[in-house]
Order: structure tokens, then sequence, then C-alpha cells
């Protein structure tokens, strides 16, 4: 995508309509996954599990994301989002392994493909967005 399609600002402090889309769009996918569940008829507590675990760790993503930026210390900064990272990736997988053994196996596998569809979303936008978000060198 070319910048003016993302709409980036010259001020780097406030995002385009495209970047902010982009770095929301597994919530939305997230969303519109819901009908499709009811739809289709697929497991609904794997679904919920799995939402319920998406954006319990989305919002401790923000708020390590926040505690880092306001640090000045560089091993603080390392800590809170390796250990954010870890403990948010055990916090997914865990729920999806909840969720196998206290419901069918259906139920883990709903949990596990779409929290996987949702990591891969929100991995691919963030490597698009990451770059928008930094600061630009001066020249």
């Amino acid at each position: 995508m070319t910048t003016h399609a993302l709409e980036t600002p010259k001020n780097a402090d406030e995002a385009g309509i495209g970047l902010t889309l982009l770095r929301y769009l597994d919530l939305g996918v997230l969303a519109l996954a819901l009908p499709l569940f009811l739809v289709a008829g697929l497991p609904l507590l794997g679904y919920a599990v799995a939402a319920a675990a998406w954006l319990l760790q989305r919002a401790i993503n923000a708020l390590a994301t926040r505690r880092a930026q306001a640090s000045e210390d560089p091993r603080t900064v390392v800590g809170l989002l390796a250990g954010s990272m870890i403990g948010r990736g055990y916090l997914v997988a865990g729920s999806i392994f909840a969720v196998g053994l206290a419901g069918a196996r259906e139920d883990g596998l709903a949990a596990a493909i779409i929290s996987i569809t949702l990591f891969t979303i929100y991995f691919s936008a963030q490597m698009v967005v990451r770059p928008f978000d930094q600061p630009s060198p001066r020249r």
C-alpha cells in the first residue's frame, strides 16, 4: 500500500484511517467470526474462550506497551515487552488447552483455529504498521 492509500499524516502522533484499520483488523475479524460460528453451528464455547483470551491478551499488550513507552530504563522496557509477550502466549495457549479439556474436542479445535487466525492477522498487520509507528530519522 502506498503512503497515500494509508493516509499517513505528516504528524507522527496521529494515525491515518488506513493504519488504524490495519491496527485493529484482528478485532474486526473476531467480531465477524461470531455470525459465522452461529450460522455454521460451530462450537460457541471454543469461540467464547478464544475471544475472551484474545481480548485479554490485547489489553495486557496495550498496558505493557504504555508502561514500556513511559519508562526510561531500557531493561524495564525489554522486561515489560518480553515478559508480556511470553505471558500472553501462555494465556492464549492455556485457554485453548483448557477449553479442549473442559469441553468437547471440537471446542478446543475451534478455539485453536480462531486463535491462530487472529494471531496471523495481528502479526501481519503489525509488520505493516510498525514502521509507521517509529519516528522518522532526522536527516
